[in-house]
This record gives C-alpha cells, sequence and structure tokens, in this order.
C-alpha cells in the first residue's frame, strides 16, 4: 500500500513545447510498481495551457480546483468551461487542451495507463508516468 499527500510529492516544470505555466505532480507511477495505471495531478496558473496535443491512450481527468476551460471534441476545437468537481474523459487521438481561465490556480488530477502502444515498435512508457 502506498500513502501519499499531494504537496509533499516534488512539482516539475512541463517542459513541453506549448505548456504555459504548468507543473506535475506523479502521485502514483510505474517508480511506485503501478503496472497498469498512472495518477497525475497538475497545476496549470493563471493565464496557462497546457499544450494543444494528442497522443494514442485515453486519460481520465478530475478537476480539484480553480475555473478553465477544455478544448476538444470531434475537430479538437470544441471549448468547454471546467471547474472544481468535474470529470472530463478525453479518448485516444483526440486532440485536447487545458487553459486556466481563473484568477487563482487550475489543478485537476490525471490519470494515464503507464505503457501505451505505439504501433511496429510495440508498448512503451506514458510519458510521465
Amino acid at each position: 500500500m502506498l500513502v501519499k499527500k499531494i504537496e509533499q510529492t516534488p512539482a516539475t516544470a512541463m517542459g513541453v513545447q506549448g505548456a504555459k505555466g504548468v507543473t506535475m505532480r506523479l502521485m502514483v507511477g510505474r517508480s511506485d510498481g503501478a503496472p497498469n495505471f498512472a495518477m497525475r495531478q497538475f497545476e496549470v496558473e493563471p493565464g496557462g495551457h497546457t499544450p494543444h496535443h494528442q497522443h494514442n491512450y485515453e486519460h481520465e481527468v478530475l478537476i480539484l480546483d480553480g475555473r478553465g476551460e477544455v478544448t476538444g471534441g470531434v475537430t479538437g476545437q470544441e471549448v468547454r468551461a471546467i471547474g472544481a468537481g468535474d470529470v472530463v474523459f478525453m479518448p485516444a487521438n483526440e486532440l485536447h487542451q487545458f487553459r486556466n481561465t481563473g484568477d487563482g490556480p487550475l489543478r485537476f488530477m490525471c490519470m494515464v495507463p503507464t505503457r501505451f502502444d505505439c504501433g511496429a515498435d510495440g508498448s512503451q512508457p506514458t510519458p510521465g508516468s
């Protein structure tokens, strides 16, 4: 069994092109012995955003604090307001982005598989898992 506090887990800046003002805390992942899923906590500062991106694995998101928008949908351009208590399911290969539109931090938990199928190369570790 593993028990952690969010605030006691180190935060690292999301150093990906297209990200602005985003940090991530890996709450549970491969290094903890989790074979199937990773749980990550993201914090987006006011005016910040994740990259507008897509990948071939799903993820599930629980908004903890703050206000923002999530962009996604079939075209990758549908915008929906999000806030504390909202749940977002992002299917594999859907273009998406999380954006903080509030005046305080936007915090959310994101669950992803620890490995994903990358075609002919087989299964690879999911980044940030």
